[in-house]
């Protein structure tokens, strides 16, 4: 599978979450040496009661369950926006080969944004990253989210 399907999958999921009230993001984690989706998670912060329930945390903990492992070495993880600082740290500590995101988050985003993260001098791991992947549709998803919450 190419980058935008992979990414075409987690906007679905994106999708799902806005139906559900929660904020409309996704996110995948794939061996892409077998293309095999290993797991897969929206956001859940709003209906679990948890701030840490963002898609790429959620994403990790099952991915790590599932493989008996706290580490997700030669994984990758797509994810329909740019991670923000909390998630940016669990990727790094999960040691995901590949983040690939849709949009960008100046606001709150922590990896081409904000503190970019994966460039501060403690971060233990840097996976490589590629942003802008389905960043259009990825990025409107979200405002027609929230123009409909104002």
């Amino acid at each position: 599978m190419t980058n935008e399907e992979y990414m075409q999958i987690a906007l679905n999921l994106a999708r799902q979450a806005a139906q559900n009230d929660e904020v409309p993001i996704a996110a995948l984690v794939v061996n892409p040496t077998t293309g095999e989706i290993i797991t897969s998670a929206a956001n859940e912060s709003a209906h679990g009661s948890d701030a840490t329930a963002h898609a790429e945390v959620l994403a990790i903990r099952r991915a790590c369950e599932k493989l008996g492992t706290t580490r997700l070495w030669d994984l990758d993880m797509y994810v329909t926006l740019e991670p923000c600082t909390m998630c940016a740290a669990a990727i790094s500590f999960a040691r995901i080969r590949n983040l690939y995101f849709g949009a960008a988050d100046e606001k709150g985003g922590a990896v081409v944004s904000g503190v970019k993260f994966f460039e501060a001098p403690t971060c233990h791991h840097r996976p490589n990253v590629v942003g802008g992947i389905c960043a259009d549709e990825c990025g409107a998803l979200l405002k027609e989210f929230f123009k409909a919450k104002r």
